[in-house]
């Protein structure tokens, strides 16, 4: 994807706290005229990131054609802080004459909030938020994708790529006591929906492989931030040193892939393909491609709608399906060494075992990956959820409800384990049905965090 070449920094955005909401006005918008958009980052284009919205909206803009949209060089505001620098961004924005805002980090809603309040005539967008259900504005708004299914079936590949490496090196013996790594910002529901749906993914391959998937195991060390290349290259060399095989990561830099390069350890990424980077270890990659939440939100306000098509409670979730989740596998480091013939399991068996998955999940999503049958809690992690009536388990250990935080309060209020039907043999976790935000937050076994201190 061609990088974006439109960048504004807010190194002064001193300048922008002297304007006053009084004194701005914002833009009434006439269907049937093209529509202005701002976008706020909270970094530029070198965070892997922010690049993926900055570049998704240059081709939105590109799709969409000059009668409906106008994207202008000084409505894209770059290194935006979570603080009152995203509300005088947001006052800029509108002093322009954007009719619609979007902003890209979790930390921006509050003040996008606020400003959603000021404005009542402007539309504001907040990607990864969770407060727009409970805030109840025609003009304030969440999204997100199901990018589970994105990472899923990157773990799924991963998982393709130890099958194969066994039967490689070790045709003759017992699939090993395996250990695979990942990078994780946080401890936010979003990075443990991401990390688990990429582990059970890299389990199904195994499982679906003939091996036991309980041989696997994954530690996850946290960097404390969405973006320092510094630790996030540290945690993974952390991880390789613990006996990690394979790396993925839910952080922004190339810190970690750059890490696996040099040490020779296959790496599954996030919103970037490096292939040309990390040209031996890069195995696959996964992100949410904004281009259709854009297109969307242009297309239904150009239309005259009083909501955007497919929002409930004024949230949107893209999926697979929207294209709004994409992601890709390098056969030709997959399937490196790997046996063409004469094995269990060959390059060609391996690539149809992988088509079958990906059309599990474009037709069950959420079904197929987080179905409770093919997981069990952590042992200890949840005695006063289940002493409080919130999580309730099955004799095996299987999640039969859970009251998940769909508001953004901090609080379970939503039953959201769908129960077990005769399609797929089990129940399952609902992920991003009730808001668009991610709110799987269980710990499963086979999962080690190294580090909780985030």
């Amino acid at each position: 994807m061609k990088k974006a070449k439109l960048l504004l920094s807010l190194s002064s955005v001193a300048l922008l706290a002297g304007l006053t909401g009084c004194s701005v006005k914002g833009a009434e918008y006439t269907a049937g005229n093209p529509v202005k958009v701002g976008l706020i980052c909270l970094h530029d284009n070198e965070s892997t990131y922010d690049a993926n919205f900055i570049n998704a909206l240059n081709d939105a803009v590109k799709n969409l054609g000059k009668d409906k949209v106008v994207f202008e060089e000084n409505c894209l505001l770059t290194g935006v802080a979570e603080s009152q620098d995203c509300y005088d961004a947001c006052k800029d924005l509108v002093k322009k004459g954007c009719n619609v805002v979007f902003a890209d980090s979790f930390g921006h809603q509050e003040f996008l909030l606020k400003a959603a309040k000021e404005w009542p005539t402007v539309q504001f967008c907040h990607a990864t938020g969770t407060n727009a259900k409970t805030a109840d504005l025609s003009n304030y708004h969440n999204a997100f994708a199901s990018i589970y299914e994105g990472r899923f079936l990157a773990g799924y590949a991963a998982g393709l790529r130890l099958a194969l490496d066994h039967w490689t090196l070790h045709p003759t013996e017992e699939f090993p006591e395996t250990k695979v790594g990942y990078v994780g910002a946080f401890t936010y529901a979003e990075v443990v929906s991401g990390y688990t749906s990429w582990f059970l993914g890299v389990r199904a391959a195994l499982t679906d492989s003939g091996f036991d998937p309980e041989k696997l195991t994954m530690d996850v060390q946290f960097t404390g931030s969405w973006y320092d290349q510094k630790e996030e290259a540290s945690a993974a060399d952390a991880l390789i040193k613990k006996g990690a095989v394979l790396v993925s990561q839910h952080a922004d830099s190339m810190g970690a892939p750059g890490t696996c390069e040099t040490a020779g350890i296959p790496n599954v990424t996030y919103n970037v393909e490096t292939g040309d980077k990390c040209p031996n270890t890069y195995l696959a990659y996964s992100r949410i491609n904004w281009a259709p939440y854009y297109e969307n939100v242009v297309n239904s306000m150009f239309a005259g709608k009083s909501a955007f098509d497919g929002e409930k409670n004024h949230n949107w979730t893209g999926t697979i399906n929207t294209n709004s989740v994409q992601y890709n596998v390098n056969w030709d480091v997959l399937v490196k060494n790997a046996p063409a013939e004469g094995k269990a399991m060959t390059i060609a068996s391996a690539k149809a075992q992988f088509a079958v998955a990906e059309s599990f999940v474009k037709t069950y999503g959420a079904q197929v990956i987080f179905n409770t049958a093919a997981f069990t809690l952590s042992k200890t992690a949840y005695a006063e959820a289940i002493a409080a009536g919130t999580l309730e388990l099955d004799a095996d250990g299987h999640v039969t409800k859970y009251l998940a935080d769909t508001d953004g309060d901090y609080k379970g209020d939503t039953n959201v384990i769908v129960p077990a039907n005769s399609t797929l043999g089990g129940g399952y976790f609902n992920e991003s049905a009730e808001c668009s935000a991610p709110y799987f937050d269980l710990r499963i076994e086979g999962i080690n965090l190294l580090n909780e201190k985030y």
